[in-house]
């Protein structure tokens, strides 16, 4: 009940406020989502699906859901990329649906350093279930909510297009990039005035190291390596910055993040030739505390096999959560 107050006060201000991404927490199991850049990177077709589920110990909470389809293509000296997320708060009475279309070309850089840039096109839709929300005026002081609102019924739905950028350096073990999503700035009001939805800028950085005297190449088939990488998105006056290490033994996957001031993560997974599943929970330390009941994350990836290339395809040794 208290979640559903929280998400029209919400709705209210941002009609001349600002609204904000949904997130997800395995940065780098939906590679897309958190730089166009990486589409095709794999080389052969690559599916992933992600389940986020936030705030599940209270009433109207948070669940995005996103699957991502890319590959890499000769004929067009670069990487496509299908991109669909929903986002679904308040029991589904705010609902928001992206759809994108990404391309991206890759061009290396003498003989160890390749860049990746990316642009995506997005259709995004958003609507607003008002038969969902609850008032003050139907609230009996015995009974509860036993009467219909007098307020007049606004909202709906509304849509558009939103466009981003981003660009990667990497070689065999070290990787870097940026992106900036809703370049455009959509307006997003679903009652009244005007709700951009502000440029988001996203920093990242990181490397694959082998700790069992293997190769970087080798690595990416087995052995033992650590990942440490950093994380900082800015979003109008919002920022935040991430901080993590990945560790990987043969399919074994474990890792740890801190979120400032918000969340601590415990990432595991299993990370095969072709199947790719992962587990996130986080851990609120915010202040509001534990009894939001954190939040649980699933991704499950596929990567498929492709005849090999005639000259070397250097792939990007990223994390794979």
């Amino acid at each position: 009940m208290m979640k559903k107050l929280l998400l029209l006060l919400f709705i209210a201000i941002s009609a001349n406020g600002f609204a904000q991404d949904p997130e997800f927490t395995q940065f780098y199991a939906n590679k897309l989502y958190l730089n166009p850049a990486f589409a095709g990177s794999h080389n052969c077709p690559r599916v992933v699906m992600n389940y986020r589920n936030q705030w599940p110990a209270i009433t109207g909470n948070f669940v995005t859901t996103a699957f991502a389809y890319d590959q890499h293509v000769d004929g067009i000296k670069g990487g496509l990329g299908l991109l669909v997320t929903n986002d679904q708060a308040g029991q589904s009475t705010l609902k928001t649906t992206r759809v994108s279309g990404i391309y991206s070309y890759r061009q290396a850089i003498g003989r160890k350093f390749s860049i990746k840039f990316g642009v995506e096109a997005t259709f995004f839709q958003k609507s607003l279930d008002w038969s969902k929300l609850t008032f003050g005026d139907m609230i009996d002081p015995r009974r509860g909510f036993v009467y219909q609102t007098n307020d007049i019924q606004r909202g709906g739905s509304t849509s558009g297009i939103d466009f981003s950028a981003g660009l990667i350096g990497y070689s065999d073990v070290f990787y870097m990039g940026v992106a900036a999503h809703h370049l455009t700035e959509p307006n997003e009001s679903l009652i009244l005035g005007e709700s951009k939805l502000p440029m988001k800028i996203t920093g990242h950085i990181g490397a694959n190291i082998p700790i069992d005297g293997q190769t970087a190449s080798r690595y990416s088939k087995g052995g033992t390596s650590i990942s440490p990488n950093v994380l900082y998105r800015m979003q109008d006056n919002f920022t935040q910055l991430n901080m993590g290490i990945y560790i990987k033994k043969d399919a074994l996957v474990g890792g740890v993040w801190y979120r400032n001031k918000d969340a601590f993560i415990v990432t595991l997974g299993i990370n095969t030739e072709y199947l790719k599943i992962g587990y996130s929970y986080d851990v609120t330390i915010s202040k509001l505390g534990t009894g939001t009941g954190g939040a649980h994350e699933i991704t499950l990836g596929i990567d498929f096999t492709c005849k090999p290339k005639k000259r070397t395809f250097r792939t990007i040794s990223c994390p794979s959560f």
